[in-house]
């Protein structure tokens, strides 16, 4: 384990063992102020911890927390592996090219070896609330988590999701958007689930496919009609749903640094804002 402190905050990075992934996880744990009460701190993992590193979230954190933009946040950035492809699946199963896997293997990772050892290495009882969130297939896999663990998670950040992710090639001559399409057709077969909400982010330049020809890009498309599901179950948009889509804004570490605190904000709003 390795302990830094930057920027009036400290971080541990913390390399944990898995049997379910069979390999060693890198973890940045990003810990709240000395004397925060743990009833009064949420907890918030994310994948691709790297990303966090790559966008200085020490410096991010460090000033949402100490101008109390946002309330106490105990978070954990969880370092992509070299089989990410494989690992950031979904729980139904493998999509049409096989890849997601491992899928279930990472969510056993998180909620049997992860959360027990933040329990017990930090002595943490409970925290106020758990919230999971990723960037790109990252944000798939954390809204499959949220959306399978009701019990465990109440929120979720996906920030340009991989919503795209299906069972079958677009390509092919039966590819039917609605039905093949895994993370709507889950949401649209699954039930409300009380008191989860939803953060989405999109770019305007998040990609360039447009493959129903409408003028506007898959990755847009494909987030607004996941909230269009989400409202189907009976989720208030501007209530238990977010949308923000930035202008410009690119499938890369830049963007998302941009979006994270609104994320942040949304969830957490502390009262530095009043």
């Amino acid at each position: 384990m390795h302990t830094e402190i930057s920027t009036g905050i400290m971080v541990e990075t913390v390399a944990l063992p898995s049997e379910f992934l069979d390999r060693t996880v890198t973890i940045n744990f990003y810990l709240p102020a000395p004397g925060t009460r743990p009833e009064e701190t949420s907890l918030l993992l994310v994948n691709d911890g790297q990303d966090l590193e790559a966008m200085g979230f020490d410096k991010m954190i460090s000033y949402l927390s100490e101008t109390r933009l946002v309330n106490p946040l105990f978070v954990a950035g969880i370092h992509g592996g070299d089989d990410r492809l494989n690992e950031y699946g979904m729980l139904a199963g493998p999509d049409f090219k096989g890849r997601g896997a491992k899928g279930a293997a990472y969510q056993r990772f998180i909620v049997e070896e992860l959360l027990p050892y933040i329990y017990s290495h930090y002595k943490i009882s409970s925290f106020k609330e758990r919230a999971f969130a990723g960037f790109s297939l990252g944000g798939l896999s954390a809204m499959d988590m949220v959306w399978n663990h009701p019990g465990v998670f109440s929120k979720v950040g996906v920030f340009s999701g991989s919503l795209w992710w299906r069972s079958k090639d677009q390509d092919a001559k039966d590819y039917n958007g609605e039905k093949h399409r895994m993370m709507h057709r889950q949401v649209r077969e699954g039930e409300y689930h009380p008191g989860q909400k939803f953060f989405f982010q999109c770019g305007t330049q998040d990609e360039t496919e447009d493959r129903n020809k409408n003028g506007v890009i898959d990755s847009i498309d494909d987030t607004i009609d996941l909230m269009r599901e989400l409202l189907q179950k009976g989720y208030r948009d501007g209530k238990d749903m977010y949308y923000l889509q930035l202008e410009k804004g690119k499938h890369d570490v830049v963007t998302w640094a941009k979006a994270l605190p609104a994320f942040l904000k949304w969830g957490w709003r502390g009262k530095g804002e009043e």
